[in-house]
């Protein structure tokens, strides 16, 4: 149920702890997701000092963030799936396989921008 008073900077503070709530949960429960997230500490600075573009740039980072947000997006569908019920049911595995598609199309895009970007600077 809605708090009555959920309005204006009450619903945006509220709304910040619950995104803060939902980033600790995945850092704690998905292991994916603690790799992706290193990986992108890792990266983000080599973003940030690599000889690019402004575009370039913003690019290799938003490569980073999307599959951070999709990973995100996948454990979501996870757990309500197995909220829903453990047996095994066709359209579960349908829903967590496509979901896992979704995040293995996220890494394609992170790791084609970042070698084409990459490569067009040793060239």
């Amino acid at each position: 149920m809605k708090p009555a008073n959920n309005q204006g900077i009450k619903r945006v503070i509220r709304a910040t702890g619950f995104s803060i709530q939902g980033l600790k949960s995945a850092w704690k429960n998905e292991a994916a997701f603690r790799q992706e997230l290193v990986l992108a500490a890792i990266m983000l600075p080599i973003a940030l000092f690599v000889d690019a573009s402004l575009v370039e740039r913003v690019l290799l980072i938003l490569a980073l963030f999307l599959v951070l947000i999709v990973e995100l997006i996948n454990s979501a569908i996870e757990a309500v799936v197995d909220r829903i019920s453990d047996e095994h049911h066709p359209l579960s595995g349908q829903a967590k396989d496509i979901a896992s598609a979704a995040v293995f199309m996220s890494l394609m895009f992170c790791g084609l921008t970042w070698a084409i970007i990459l490569l067009s600077k040793m060239i």
